[in-house]
C-alpha cells in the first residue's frame, strides 16, 4: 500500500470509524483537530483527511476494529513504513545502545521495550527491526506467541 492508498483508505472509513465510537460529527472533529466544515466535506468525499490527518485518525483510534479490518491489524506499522521506505539510515532499526529504554520481556531473540519517558512499548526483532509498537503491553506480548 502506498501514501496515497493509505489516505484514500482512511477517507473512505472515517465515517464508519466516527459511526463505531458513536461521536458526533461535531466531537470527531474536534478529536481529529479539523473543522466540523471539513470533516462533513471528507464524509462527502469533496476533501481528504491527507497523510497528517490520515496518521492522527489511525493513532488515535489505533483500537477501532473498522481500521483493522481494513488494515488487517494496527495500521501503526504500516504508516513506519510508508512514511520511512526511502529513508536511509532504516528507521525500523532499534537503537542499538537502547538508553532510554528497558527490556520488558525477550522470547527466542525478540524483546519487548519500554520507553522509560513515555511508557510506550515496542517489539524488536533479532536484527534490531521494529515490528510494532503499542502503549498496550497486552498487544505487543500476544505477538510473541
Amino acid at each position: 500500500m502506498d501514501r496515497q492508498q493509505f489516505i484514500n483508505t482512511c477517507d473512505k472509513n472515517l465515517k464508519a470509524v466516527r459511526t463505531e465510537f458513536s461521536f458526533n460529527q461535531e466531537k470527531m472533529a474536534y478529536i481529529l483537530g479539523i473543522s466540523k466544515k471539513t470533516l462533513v466535506e471528507i464524509e462527502k468525499e469533496r476533501s481528504s483527511l491527507g497523510w497528517s490527518g490520515s496518521v492522527t485518525l489511525c493513532s488515535l483510534f489505533d483500537k477501532s476494529s473498522v481500521l483493522a479490518e481494513v488494515f488487517k491489524g494496527s495500521a501503526i506499522s504500516l504508516i513506519h513504513e510508508i512514511a520511512f521506505e526511502d529513508s536511509e539510515p532504516d528507521y525500523r532499526r532499534a537503537n542499538t545502545t537502547r538508553v532510554w529504554w528497558h527490556t520488558v520481556t525477550e522470547k527466542n531473540g525478540f524483546i519487548i521495550e519500554q520507553n522509560i519517558f513515555s511508557q510506550h512499548y515496542r517489539l524488536v526483532a533479532p536484527d534490531n527491526s521494529i515490528l510494532a509498537s503499542s502503549f498496550d503491553l497486552d498487544d505487543l506480548t500476544k505477538l510473541l506467541g
